[in-house]
């Protein structure tokens, strides 16, 4: 699976805690209130972010297992968290999606991962959800939305070619980029899910400006691969928008969804869920 760096996932965390839509975080909290000894996974967990912006909204006594594949990103992520005990971090390859592990686990979150993955590689984890009885959290997943205060006749251009490439594959099989949500959600219906969908879009204005040129210093590449528009097109459009990032009146919103869905059972009774024994990590 294609890695991101530490200095850009720091950069994005603040944007992404805000962006996050704050009624579904709010049903998080209320359905690990009813479980007995709640346990989440957060899979594709990077430097632990999810665990940062959820932790202080959700019970105390929820205990946490983050899985990533990059052992530089788990690095951090242990750094960060330091000595608490309640918190577990280990590497795991998400494609062994057999493998993860569910035991006892209330509920599975991610965060700006779905948008990566292929059809078949949710459909699995959907099945495994289903077969466990968990829940599911996907936050931050791009919908193919972006648009600038400041227009450029490119922009259009420019973003079909960046969605075009967010569906190949980037390590989890052929992705399925700004489908994601709406794909994902019909995977869990189909399983007897309810997904519930918010918005969580990235509102960049001049106080975000490190963050815009971090953005888009990514569109080279893609645009590049894609081969739609010229080396030439491609530099105009990105020299025009790095100038207008400190300007006041110049705002970039980049679309994403929240994703929340219970297993059936507990939209029905809503039942305590009691974690099986833990096992030493």
């Amino acid at each position: 699976m294609s890695g991101f760096d530490g200095p850009w996932l720091a950069l994005r965390e603040p944007l992404d805690r805000a962006a996050r839509d704050g009624a579904l975080v709010a049903d998080v909290a209320r359905h690990l209130v009813r479980v007995t000894d709640p346990r989440v996974l957060d899979i594709g967990c990077g430097t632990g972010s999810t665990w940062r912006s959820l932790s202080e909204s959700l019970p105390g006594t929820v205990e946490w297992l983050l899985l990533d594949h990059d052992p530089l990103l788990l690095t951090e992520a242990r750094r960060r968290i330091g000595g608490n005990r309640a918190v577990v971090v280990r590497e795991h390859d998400l494609n062994d999606i057999t493998g993860l592990p569910l035991e006892g686990v209330a509920l599975v979150t991610a965060s700006a991962l779905f948008d990566l993955c292929s059809r078949s590689f949710c459909a699995a984890l959907v099945a495994r959800l289903a077969e466990t009885a968990c829940g599911l959290y996907a936050a931050l997943t791009y919908d193919g939305v972006m648009g600038w205060s400041r227009t450029h006749p490119l922009d259009g251009a420019v973003v079909e070619a960046f969605n075009r490439h967010q569906r190949r594959d980037k390590g989890l099989g052929p992705a399925l980029g700004p489908d994601a949500t709406e794909g994902l959600a019909e995977l869990l219906r189909e399983r007897g899910f309810d997904p519930r969908i918010g918005s969580s879009p990235w509102r960049m204005d001049h106080r975000s400006a490190a963050l815009q040129a971090a953005f888009l210093g990514g569109f080279r590449q893609p645009l590049s691969e894609i081969g739609t528009l010229s080396a030439g097109e491609i530099e105009e459009w990105l020299s025009f928008r790095l100038s207008v990032i400190d300007a006041p009146d110049s705002r970039c919103l980049v679309g994403h969804s929240d994703l929340l869905a219970f297993p059936p059972r507990e939209r029905t009774s809503s039942p305590k869920l009691s974690a099986s024994p833990r096992k030493q990590d």
